[in-house]
């Protein structure tokens, strides 16, 4: 099972997201905003956000929506570099951290804040010391934002059903991936897509299949699930402890895939040599592409 890599020219490359000509976008830590070629030979810079992009999303008409740490929820207008701001602040209070996002066919974002408390720099202390303060945000197309979920474990990834039924968010601190229901007989209702997951989930995508891809950016660690389930101040005295003795997630390059039914369709386990912990995945045209936190490059695995 081949893994071909393509660096590109910054760290952190950690979501991807493919146009419909096989061209990959991606944005790394310096805030910074990719297209490669669907070959990888070719690399030119669209914009500069000013943040940290992370979670990536292409409208209808080639523009770019950007999870922005930092800055917010943005669009980058493709023909130009530039930015506009759709979003910074929630109920009148700035986000900490605007993560990953999908789009409905009427123009819906849903997307993820994965704490009240901590921001991307600070990503570990909401992990360990399991806040529950994640949240998944409807914006409509009139611009009204409405925070539908407010109690996840670390909010992360976030893709839409095939049939746009449900919509579905990773909870990384709690290793499932939550449903809400946007429509049907179990409108407004929450329940899993899938739970126990081997490890932790980060970005999520519907891929060209129709299939929900999550990534395992790291597996299951037994010291982190007894740290989670400590008292608030062992959580919080860890966090502080030097980056050297903290817990590490493992290396690894894993993703899932996920019917709407939740039954696992794939299991992609590569060894890795040249690449490691997968925290964005778009599957396009029987291709998976995969970013990384900390890779300066993104990856594509060919299916067949």
């Amino acid at each position: 099972m081949s893994l071909t890599v393509h660096h590109v020219p910054g760290a952190g490359a950690e979501d991807v997201v493919v146009a419909p000509d096989g061209s990959v976008y991606t944005g790394t830590e310096d805030g910074l905003i990719w297209r490669l070629s669907r070959d990888g030979r070719r690399i030119d810079k669209i914009a500069d956000t000013g943040g940290r992009p992370l979670g990536l999303e292409l409208f209808d008409n080639g523009d770019l929506l950007v999870c922005d740490a930092d800055a917010g929820l943005l669009v980058v207008h493709i023909a130009d570099g530039s930015i506009e701001t759709l979003l910074t602040d929630l109920d009148g209070v700035k986000m900490r951290f605007c993560n990953n996002a999908a789009i409905a066919s009427d123009g819906t974002i849903w997307f993820s804040d994965s704490s009240l408390h901590y921001g991307i720099h600070e990503w570990k202390d909401d992990f360990v010391q399991h806040t529950r303060t994640g949240r998944l945000v409807r914006r409509d197309p009139d611009g009204t934002a409405t925070v539908v979920i407010h109690d996840l474990a670390f909010a992360n990834g976030v893709a839409l059903s095939s049939d746009e039924q449900f919509v579905a968010v990773a909870e990384t601190g709690a290793r499932t991936v939550v449903r809400w229901w946007i429509d049907g007989p179990r409108r407004d209702e929450r329940d899993f897509l899938v739970r126990d997951l081997p490890g932790y989930p980060d970005n999520i995508a519907r891929g060209s299949d129709g299939l929900i891809w999550v990534t395992i950016a790291s597996p299951k660690d037994p010291v982190v699930e007894r740290l989670q389930n400590a008292p608030l101040a062992i959580r919080k005295l860890v966090t502080k402890i030097p980056e050297a003795l903290q817990p590490k997630p493992k290396r690894t390059i894993r993703v899932h895939a996920y019917d709407n039914t939740g039954a696992l369709v794939h299991d992609i386990d590569l060894p890795d040599a040249d690449f490691h912990m997968v925290t964005g995945v778009r599957e396009h045209d029987g291709r998976v592409w995969m970013g990384s936190l900390h890779e300066p490059a993104v990856a594509v695995h060919d299916l067949s």
